[in-house]
């Protein structure tokens, strides 16, 4: 099990050159191809107000031509990092369909799928917000979302699974073990409230140590009490352990484009400090 194909949405956020340079470290240490999936912007872009001169006699056409050649800079810019940085498989392929429709479908094929983290300083030029919450429920693939700020040098050495015996949190650790296969150091982290049992449906924690361990993955186990909000501990202890990389289950369900998140997973995709991978 590897990550073969790992795709990343490219856009003209600021965010996204970080964001396309650490997907080109995981390939790279993956030995993947890599896609840069490009929207033009067609369907759902944001154009800038002092963008196509007034008087123009054809202001849908100028527009689509300024989305065009928006995206042509944004792969430009993308091939030129990959070029400077040695060989990797790669390509880019700009779609003109909606964002997220586009994510998703072409996520289909891939083994991983690379997005940012909503970031509310660039509201007004981002052309799709939630994007990664809807790709998650839909795509059926592992999603890494990257935060809005900070940097990130290459693959995880030091992750931390969020672990609570769910359904969700088995798919999320199963679709990691490429990952957590290139870390030094896994933790396993548990949480509740003072007032609640433990949740004895879950395997023992020998039991998923075994299973890390055949796929040659040390990991440790520790089960945290707090009475603050799950979410808010978790980030408390992805800090504490100077973690680079968290995994979690993807909660929630959607039906149409009503996208519903479970709140810690929600929680956690606006406050995120390091990058998360996650699985629906």
């Amino acid at each position: 099990m590897k990550f073969k194909t790992i795709l990343v949405h490219l856009d003209h956020s600021d965010r996204s050159p970080a964001r396309a340079a650490l997907a080109a470290r995981w390939a790279r240490v993956h030995g993947s191809h890599l896609v840069g999936l490009l929207p033009t912007g067609t369907y759902d872009g944001v154009i800038p107000a002092d963008a196509i001169p007034t008087g123009m006699t054809d202001f849908i056409a100028e527009s689509a031509d300024y989305l065009r050649r928006r995206a042509e800079a944004i792969s430009r810019e993308f091939r030129e990092g990959i070029a400077a940085t040695g060989i990797l498989p790669y390509e880019v392929r700009l779609v003109d369909g909606a964002t997220i429709d586009a994510v998703v479908q072409h996520g289909h094929a891939s083994d991983l799928v690379v997005l940012g983290q909503d970031d509310a300083s660039s509201a007004t030029d981002v052309s799709v917000h939630g994007l990664a919450g809807h790709v998650l429920m839909e795509v059926g693939r592992p999603v890494l979302i990257v935060p809005s700020a900070g940097q990130f040098e290459g693959v995880a050495r030091n992750a931390v699974v969020a672990w609570n015996g769910s359904r969700e949190s088995a798919v999320a650790l199963h679709a990691a073990l490429p990952a957590l296969r290139c870390a030094s150091r896994v933790t396993l982290v548990s949480f509740r409230h003072p007032n609640e049992d433990d949740d004895d449906r879950q395997p023992s924690i020998a039991d998923m140590l075994q299973f890390l361990s055949r796929h040659g993955i040390h990991a440790t186990f520790e089960r945290n009490i707090t009475d603050i909000d799950v979410a808010d501990a978790l980030l408390s202890r992805v800090s504490d352990l100077g973690a680079d990389l968290l995994v979690m289950g993807g909660y929630g369900h959607s039906r149409l484009r009503e996208l519903v998140l479970g709140g810690v997973t929600r929680q956690i995709l606006a406050k995120m400090t390091v990058p998360v991978l996650t699985a629906h």
